[in-house]
Order: structure tokens, then sequence, then C-alpha cells
């Protein structure tokens, strides 16, 4: 890690427009051109499903970058409706893990950490505990969630709301490979 007395803040990017990981991702990639270790912890994203979704483009990029590292917790299937044990466990583990990473890197990014609030995964608690414990020089950046949460959001410093005027898939397009995975 770095002695930067600039870094420490929390981000948030959440909204039900398409580009919360990638604002997360734009963030990393100027902290590594700027010399600063990147860790990325993703939440709900381990399907075995379907290989092509299970790794996408963006990590094939990152992940000989010199400063950055990534771990990836979730299910084997993916997450849809009402959690069930598996997915709470993953959650959790991920959420455990995020604490591990403390100290260790100048930029912190819990990936989807809100959807996983959203979805009951973890509780509103936890993730204000993780702000609050959070060293004061690492900067954290939180993303996901199509859902506001006000307590969490008054704790960080920088709250981005990325909101969707229109989407390809609303006309039934799907997820294309090399844009949004």
């Amino acid at each position: 890690m770095q002695n930067s007395s600039n870094l420490g803040l929390v981000q948030i990017f959440w909204g039900n427009g398409k580009g919360k990981t990638t604002s997360a991702l734009g963030a990393a990639l100027r902290a590594l051109g700027n010399g600063f270790s990147v860790h990325l912890v993703q939440f709900m994203k381990n399907s075995n499903e379907n290989p092509e979704f299970s790794f996408p483009g963006e990590l094939n990029s990152l992940k000989n970058l010199k400063n950055f590292s990534y771990k990836r917790f979730g299910a084997p299937n993916w997450f849809f409706g009402k959690a069930n044990e598996e997915h709470i466990l993953e959650a959790r583990k991920a959420y455990e893990y995020l604490f591990s990473c403390f100290g260790k890197y100048d930029l912190l990014i819990a990936d989807e950490i809100l959807y996983a609030l959203q979805f009951n995964l973890l509780k509103e608690e936890d993730v204000i505990n993780l702000i609050k414990q959070k060293p004061k020089n690492q900067e954290l950046i939180l993303t996901g969630s199509h859902v506001p949460f006000y307590s969490i959001f008054k704790l960080a410093d920088l709250v981005t709301e990325i909101k969707k005027y229109k989407h390809p898939f609303d006309s039934g397009i799907l997820a294309r490979k090399g844009i949004e995975y």
C-alpha cells in the first residue's frame, strides 16, 4: 500500500442503469495507472452454468496487470428470486474476506455488495460496519443495487446513481460478449 493521505474515501455506484461495475473498474484503471494497488472482490459472481459469463472480458484484461488482484464469490448457480443457504453463505464469505483485505491495498472494490444487501444475502448493518471499520487511508468502492440505502449513503463520500433511460434488453437484445460481459 502506498502512503497517501489523498486516499480513504468511500464511493458508491448504484442504480438501475448499466455502468456500476464499469465505473468502479474505471476508477481501478486510473488508480493502477498511478501506481496504486487495487483488489476487486466480487459478490454473486461464481456461476459455473456458463463459463463465458463466469469470467468476463474485463477480468481477462486486468488479471495480469501489476498491482491488480481479484477474488470472486458466489454459488455455482445464478441467484434468482429468494435467497437460499448457499447464496447467503457465499455472500457471508465475501463479506468476511473484505476485512482480511483491509490495509493491504490502496483501493478495495466490493462489487455487487449492494445487490447482496438488496437480495437479503447481507444485512444493512453489515455494510455499515464495513464502512466504519475501513482503514483511514484505504479507498473503498461499493457497487450494485437498484434500491437506495440512505443510511449507507450518509456514510459515503461519493454516491452516484446510474439511471437507466433506455437499454437494449428492453427491446429483447440480450447481453453481448465484449460489450456487456
